[in-house]
């Protein structure tokens, strides 16, 4: 079993470069990668698109696509969702973003209304969980 945290350089380094954007943990037949949750800024740090959950939406799974690129995944390794929205009125935009996303046998999944995000503008974050079949 082998742990490596990274910061893919193929996608923006994460909010503030206080944290690591995955958590790749290698073990027999595969990978389990636990990405941190991941918010609509722009290369440069920027909230995108503030207060529209549907941009912001697309914006986050551009990101966490990269992220699973970066070590081999694509979203149907994903096994577990986890989204946290400033209002659950979003739901239906985050909701039509999603499905494009897993248009078919989407991953388990928790949404939760949070009060407060760490950006102002912001309005969800999202993370993931996947397991990369060895190679």
């Amino acid at each position: 079993m082998k742990l490596t945290l990274d910061n893919p350089e193929t996608v923006a380094a994460p909010y503030a470069d206080r944290f690591a954007n995955v958590a790749r943990l290698d073990l027999p037949g595969g990978a389990l990668l636990t990405l941190s949750g991941q918010v609509a800024v722009d290369d440069d740090g920027a909230v995108v698109a503030p207060g529209d959950t549907g941009a912001q939406s697309t914006r986050i799974f551009e990101i966490i696509g990269g992220l699973l690129a970066a070590h081999g995944a694509t979203f149907r390794d994903v096994l577990h969702v986890r989204t946290y929205l400033l209002d659950m009125a979003d739901l239906p935009a985050y909701a039509t973003v999603r499905r494009r996303v897993f248009p078919a046998d989407p991953p388990a999944s928790t949404t939760v209304q949070v009060s407060a995000l760490f950006l102002p503008g912001l309005t969800l974050e999202v993370e993931v969980t996947a397991a990369v079949p060895a190679t």
